[in-house]
């Protein structure tokens, strides 16, 4: 099945079905000589690993991963690296069900007219339990662009319709902290409280609803993205809406800038060491190409498509049917997709700054 990859000279390549064996990447073009600290990987994936709260599914995994390859002596070695992260808790029994019907907003009636066969064991390699491999390979990513002081911030600035306030991006360390206290992984204290009572209420009433997650970038180098097709923005606007249940992306003023004038709008230059913007509604990012100021978007997640009530539906015969919500599922993904969004972005500078590298004597 082709579109399995991602990324240029950075590359990555996962494998692996959501009742499989395992699931696993392989990034090929990590420079060797890089540290690999393989407790920092883990910990990103224990960020987004199932089973870690009340309002996430209850699919107990440990997301421990295993290298296979790549990695010698606690460095690359510049050949491909290979991590495995073994499945334990499949319940594919759970599915069987759904076997010969199409579960509303899912990718089974999709896979199947386009295959012709379709794995219905919680959608084969359609299921969001593939975001785990680029986790794993997003944290190689970050560990390289440690080396250029690079930041990544991600955080949940909306459940439904409750919105968290704007922070100033200025201390990420308070940031990241105050995230990491919640199980909703929002920056503001108060309105985390509300969003975890609101998840599990609709989590009680058997339904999901969507939500936003916020990325901030610091400290990227100015010239990262390439002329025409490969925009930085562009390539960061195609990994997020990689990811399972992203329906939206913005970057920057977003779609609030198309109600500007002009002469709103323009970040004005200021004098100094290097050129800064007095304000920064191109988010990080002219012309395609990095700028130096803070790179910030947003992704927005649909709600969850399973749901614990009936539905109605058809079968692969196209006959009508009715399908039973039942299985392990998140009420609201955006808790665990934070980690999502900070490894894709990851990879997506990992690439480009290598580019960039070639762009000029």
């Amino acid at each position: 099945m082709a579109g399995n990859s991602f990324g240029k000279l950075f590359k990555i390549t996962t494998f692996g079905e959501s009742h499989g064996v395992a699931i696993g990447v392989i990034i090929d073009g990590c420079p060797a000589g890089l540290t690999i600290d393989l407790d920092f990987v883990q910990s990103e994936l224990d960020k987004r690993r199932p089973g870690q709260s009340k309002i996430t599914t209850q699919r107990k995994e440990s997301d421990t991963v295993q290298v296979l390859s790549g990695i010698f002596e606690g460095k690359s070695t510049g050949t491909p690296i290979s991590l495995l992260i073994p499945n334990e808790d499949q319940r594919s029994k759970d599915y069987e069900h759904n076997k010969d019907v199409y579960r509303p907003s899912h990718a089974d009636y999709t896979y199947d007219a386009k295959y012709g066969i379709r794995d219905h064991r919680g959608g084969g390699r359609s299921s969001a339990r593939e975001t785990a491999a680029r986790v794993a390979a997003g944290a190689i990513a970050k560990l390289l662009l440690k080396h250029f002081e690079v930041e990544i911030f991600g955080h949940v600035t909306a459940v439904g319709q409750i919105n968290a306030p704007n922070f100033n991006s200025n201390n990420l360390t308070e940031a990241l902290a105050t995230r990491e206290e919640n199980i909703v992984r929002c920056a503001d204290p108060a309105t985390a409280k509300e969003m975890i009572d609101f998840i599990d209420s609709v989590r009680k009433d058997g339904d999901t609803v969507g939500g936003k997650v916020g990325c901030i970038i610091k400290n990227c180098p100015v010239g990262l993205g390439e002329p025409v097709f490969d925009k930085l923005h562009a390539d960061l606007g195609k990994a997020m809406l990689s990811i399972n249940a992203v329906h939206g992306f913005e970057y920057g003023s977003g779609f609030a800038g198309s109600e500007m004038r002009g002469s709103e709008h323009n970040d004005i230059f200021i004098a100094g060491e290097k050129p800064s913007t007095l304000t920064n509604f191109s988010g990080g990012i002219q012309g395609g190409i990095s700028n130096g100021m803070d790179i910030n978007f947003t992704v927005a997640f649909k709600p969850v498509a399973t749901i614990m009530h009936n539905q109605q539906t058809v079968n692969a015969a196209g006959e009508a049917a009715e399908i039973k919500g039942k299985g392990r599922h998140d009420p609201c993904v955006v808790p665990r997709a934070v980690i999502i969004v900070e490894a894709m972005a990851a990879l997506v500078l990992a690439d480009h700054l290598l580019r960039q590298r070639s762009a000029k004597l």
